[in-house]
């Protein structure tokens, strides 16, 4: 492993790993239509989303919160407040 440097103080770890020839030729066919400038740029944005990935919602999660959408649009919500008020709730 080599250490190169970058303009900033970002310090960049050459690595060197072994792919499939399909999945690298899948790389090199997409890397710069999703606006990637290199190959390693892709494959570093790769590793950070495998590192810390986005959160995604369930189906189920995301057809609650369309409903409740629905019912504010329909007028058939409360605020907190109120809520809170006919449950007799203290903050």
């Amino acid at each position: 492993m080599s250490a190169d440097t970058s303009s900033g103080d970002d310090r960049m770890e050459k690595i060197n790993a072994r792919l499939p020839a399909p999945l690298l030729e899948q790389i090199d066919e997409e890397w710069g239509c999703r606006g990637y400038s290199s190959r390693s740029e892709a494959i570093r944005d790769a590793l950070r989303d495998w590192v810390d990935p986005a959160v995604t919602l369930s189906d189920e999660t995301l057809d609650t919160l369309e409903e409740s959408r629905e019912q504010a649009e329909r007028g058939e919500t409360v605020s907190a407040e109120e809520a809170r008020e006919r449950l007799d709730l203290d903050d």
